[in-house]
């Protein structure tokens, strides 16, 4: 029970972001990674609490979740439930924009085209990074283009301890399928770049490295 003792958050699956009573905004985010590295966490012995947005998937054996619809209520639960833990892994795949204004009504098909104005959701990672103190903190980085430069780039930019980079175009990686091909990258300027896998066997490389962390740092608050 390598983690016993220790608290730690988890954010998993799309958030949905409403645009009328009947239409939203959402991503292909099934939240079988985040759940593959919350199950994985708590066979370790850690408190694992999974915040997650809606998901076909039941909750791994000895984890508690917390179920959100929007970019807002995981900031919310995410923010509420940091300052206890001792680290997070931002797994999610949350909306960086929201409709500036939600109809009450459902929207009528009329003539012309339709415009639709979005605003800014709060960035839930990177106001972790800020008051994060020496808590874990463990993002992911799903990229089309650019992936290293990308991944390095949003690891400095939100002060993760490490990142777990996908790329799209390898195929069988990403959303929806049971595998993924990983590569982890550290502060330290470490990058270990894994074989496609299960996200079952991803989780355990990612597992790892938080116990590493957690080894190296006895101390996290």
């Amino acid at each position: 029970m390598s983690l016993a003792g220790k608290y730690l958050l988890v954010t998993a699956g799309p958030t949905i972001e409403p645009l009328d009573p009947v239409r939203f905004l959402s991503n292909h985010s099934t939240g079988k990674m985040g759940y593959a590295i919350a199950g994985e966490l708590a066979t370790r012995g850690a408190r694992v609490a999974l915040i997650s947005g809606r998901t076909n998937l039941a909750a791994p054996a000895g984890v508690e979740r917390i179920d959100v619809l929007s970019a807002e209520e995981m900031y919310r639960a995410v923010m509420e439930r940091f300052p206890q833990a001792d680290g997070a892994v931002m797994c999610a795949a949350v909306a960086d924009y929201t409709p500036a204004q939600v109809s009450t009504t459902k929207l009528k098909k009329g003539e012309g085209d339709l415009v639709i104005r979005l605003k800014r959701t709060k960035d839930i990672a990177a106001e972790a990074g800020r008051t994060k103190g020496g808590r874990l903190l463990v993002g992911f980085a799903l990229e089309t283009d650019h992936e290293r430069d990308n991944a390095l780039d949003k690891m400095r930019r939100k002060h993760f301890d490490f990142i777990v980079l996908n790329s799209l175009r390898d195929p069988g990686a990403g959303f929806a399928g049971d595998t993924n091909k990983i590569t982890l990258m550290d502060a330290q300027g470490g990058i270990d770049e894994y074989p496609l896998e299960t996200k079952s066997a991803a989780a355990v490389r990612i597992a790892d490295r938080i116990e590493r962390w957690f080894s190296d740092r006895p101390a996290t608050r």
